[in-house]
């Protein structure tokens, strides 16, 4: 699962897939979401990830580029909380890490040395970490 690319290709260009407006219209969310996925991967920001991860959205190559800002910011912050990309990553389910063996490990060194997990965390540390 985990691909190392060019940050100048955006998801859309990498997945080569083009979500258009659904007739019915579309939740901001996800109008955000596809807004994001045609934005280069390499000019994501960490509140860009944090979203398109909890949505699922190009796990493949968001979840590495996550993996490398954690390691340099355990708890680097969006627009929600300390550590709420760790969080978006932690919760992903145990199929994406089944399929990442080795990025689970390093997410597994990245939670193992954090020295204290603040409160918002514990939860999302634990399930991760009972898989």
């Amino acid at each position: 699962m985990t691909r190392l690319v060019n940050g100048d290709r955006s998801l859309e260009e990498l997945q080569r897939d083009r979500w258009s407006v659904p007739s019915g219209g579309e939740t901001r969310l996800m109008a955000t979401v596809r807004e994001l996925r045609r934005k280069p991967i390499g000019g994501l920001t960490v509140e860009d990830m944090r979203r398109l991860i909890r949505q699922d959205v190009g796990l493949a190559y968001l979840l590495p580029l996550a993996v490398e800002v954690l390691r340099i910011d355990p708890l680097a912050e969006g627009d929600m909380y300390e550590g709420d990309l760790l969080a978006a990553v932690l919760t992903r389910s145990a199929e994406v890490w089944s399929e990442s063996p080795e990025l689970g490990r390093d997410v597994r060194l990245i939670v193992s040395e954090l020295a204290d997990v603040p409160p918002a965390l514990k939860r999302e540390v634990e399930g991760f970490l009972a898989l």
